[in-house]
């Protein structure tokens, strides 16, 4: 099972995520780092375990009121060895394909920013894409077709339960086994609500290919002997 630490970026910092209310974020304190500065976050994090990937949220790009761009580029050039999975709102196949063709990382592509399916049926077969099917409670983020062609989907999809991010409110099993049974050859991570090792657990044993974490690292409930052997 892959685990792969989670940090949102807002205004060049990491904040403390917390149920989607993204105006509420702000900078993190941890205990793993002096401050909120994105390199001392990741090494802190890179401090437990070896991790081979980070998502990173660019919250401002999200919002569009601007971007991280100089952060991005800084954790670039401190942890080359690791692959970033970003989502920077980015809905459009051209902007995309920019993107893509600066070998920067994973793009995730979050339903919650695309108008319809078409940067998620154009990339589909591309193995640095990847989609986050985002909810707020029961409610679909996104365009409907984004949802139900599952034919569209890139071989690896993020369940971001929002209003779980941060809550300690446990991940939602049913939704996931729902996502997973829909399209059965896809790789499903979690994303929302993982407690501890026992939520690895469960989603391990469920099938579920990984999962997106981040307060429970921050405050110890998932350490590096849990990461071991999970990997």
């Amino acid at each position: 099972m892959e685990i792969i630490p989670v940090i949102d970026l807002k205004g060049g910092t990491v904040v403390h995520a917390r149920m989607g209310q993204r105006e509420l974020y702000r900078p993190i304190e941890t205990p793993l780092a002096r401050g909120s500065d994105p390199v001392d976050v990741v090494a802190g994090l890179l401090s437990i375990h070896p991790f081979a990937s980070v998502y990173v949220a660019d919250l401002d790009a999200i919002g569009g009121r601007g971007d991280n761009s100089a952060a991005l580029a800084g954790l670039r050039q401190a942890f080359p060895q690791i692959t970033l999975w970003l989502d920077n709102g980015i809905a459009d196949i051209e902007t995309a394909t920019a993107w893509l063709r600066q070998d920067l990382g994973h793009l995730v592509l979050g339903s919650e920013a695309q108008t319809d399916t078409a940067a998620i049926g154009h990339f589909s077969e591309d193995r640095r894409a990847v989609l986050s099917l985002d909810f707020r409670g029961a409610e679909f983020q996104g365009p409907p077709a984004a949802l139900a062609a599952t034919q569209l989907w890139p071989r690896r999809v993020i369940v971001m339960t929002l209003d779980r991010v941060g809550s300690h409110a446990g991940p939602d099993f049913e939704r996931l086994q729902a996502i997973k049974a829909a399209a059965p050859t896809r790789a499903v991570y979690a994303a929302g609500g993982v407690r501890d090792a026992a939520d690895l657990d469960v989603l391990a044993q469920s099938g579920i290919a990984g999962a997106l974490v981040a307060s429970s690292l921050h405050n110890g409930r998932i350490t590096a002997a849990h990461l071991k052997r999970l990997s």
